[in-house]
């Protein structure tokens, strides 16, 4: 027991790493980047409908969020009132993350 003591105490967490889980583990996050890499570009309506259980507010939020992190765009288009979402080239670098939670959530959660 002794041994584990010892290796727990030499173990820190990269500072990298911990700043990717505020952003993935953020309620709402994973399933705004997977619709996002599964739909490409939505509009906020077409987001809120198929996040359906975050309230607009809670959207509009992480949505800011996550541009302020480089993962997603907000697109805007000169002479209209359209804005849309999309992923950076950063966001869509997280699809073989998002294919191994899928498989893993295949192999473990059981859903109701």
């Amino acid at each position: 027991m002794a041994s584990t003591a010892m290796k727990n105490d030499s173990f820190t967490l990269c500072p990298r790493f911990a700043h990717t889980f505020t952003i993935l583990g953020k309620k709402w996050n994973g399933l705004i980047i997977e619709v996002l890499l599964n739909e490409d570009t939505q509009r906020f309506k077409d987001l809120a409908a198929h996040v359906s259980e975050c309230s607009d507010r809670v959207l509009c939020e992480r949505l800011k969020e996550l541009e302020a992190d480089g993962i997603v765009s907000r697109n805007t288009y000169p002479g209209e009132s359209r804005v849309d979402y999309s992923l950076t080239a950063e966001g869509r670098d997280l699809a073989p993350i998002m294919q191994a939670v899928h498989q893993w959530s295949d192999k473990y959660c059981q859903t109701n």
